[in-house]
């Protein structure tokens, strides 16, 4: 790879509290593939909006946006699309010639997702969280037809409203919900982070689920993916969320569009 940058080279980039090398992999594995002069690199940025005003500055041409700058680029980028403008969260910016357009391409994800592995949508509904993460989820889910579900998150200042916009029950832990389908979109199970061995939710409360969806991507084996699994229930995971939205975020950086196959191959490599 380093053989071809070159001062034509474009760069894309992605900026997360808690950076991993899966989204470098997965996206320099298809440029590689497909001969496309681009290279890709993670960020921790120390100050939001210096990394923005970087990109724009720098003629950087894509940025990945994650926890806990999803919701904190909003005021900083010039074109809200309406994935983004309608869940208010993004966590996509392409520069077109100092342009900054936002998307969230979670949002398409977990739609998707939902689709394919034929979640019954007449299943009451749980959300874990209630930052942007549970924003693109909750609106995929109402998307979908899933109408009968409920918030649960401590932050009722956030995890009320959000309850609310979409028709959903808000509750600051599961005292009275239905286990039915269950999300998890917080950061609850990440490798790293305080709360890395944890469940989000108590273990009976899980075990009475119908499938399991976690949007945590790193370990793909989360302590509540490795929970249900135990249990025989259904699983979607985050390594499922985060190869699909890539691979829409790659599209949207360069105008090609990879295939199914090309997708899985990136999406093994960028955990191999």
């Amino acid at each position: 790879m380093l053989e071809r940058i070159s001062k034509d080279t474009r760069l894309c980039i992605s900026m997360s509290g808690r950076p991993s090398n899966i989204g470098t992999r997965f996206h320099n594995h298809l440029y590689e593939e497909l001969g496309l002069d681009f290279v890709y690199k993670a960020f921790a940025p120390v100050n939001i909006e210096d990394a923005v005003a970087g990109i724009r500055g720098l003629g950087i041409r894509g940025a990945g946006v994650s926890m806990p700058f999803k919701e904190a680029v909003l005021p900083l980028v010039d074109v809200l699309h309406d994935s983004a403008r309608a869940i208010e969260s993004v966590n996509t910016i392409v520069n077109d010639d100092g342009v900054l357009h936002a998307y969230n391409t979670d949002y398409q994800a977990v739609s998707d997702l939902l689709v394919e592995h034929g979640v019954d949508s007449a299943l009451p509904v749980t959300v874990v969280g209630s930052g942007g993460m549970a924003k693109a989820v909750t609106a995929a889910l109402r998307h979908n037809g899933f109408t009968d579900g409920t918030i649960v998150a401590r932050n009722e200042d956030t995890g009320r409203p959000l309850a609310r916009k979409y028709g959903y029950e808000w509750r600051a832990d599961t005292s009275d919900v239905a286990p039915g389908l269950i999300v998890n979109a917080t950061p609850i199970g990440m490798a790293g982070g305080a709360e890395s061995v944890d469940l989000p939710l108590p273990h009976d409360f899980v075990a009475a689920a119908s499938t399991v969806f976690d949007v945590v991507a790193v370990p793909p084996d989360t302590p509540l993916v490795r929970f249900a699994r135990e249990h025989d229930i259904p699983v979607i995971t985050g390594d499922e969320v985060i190869a699909l939205q890539a691979a829409l975020q790659f599209e949207l950086y360069t105008g090609v569009t990879p295939t199914r196959e090309q997708v899985r191959r990136a999406s093994e490599y960028s955990r191999s």
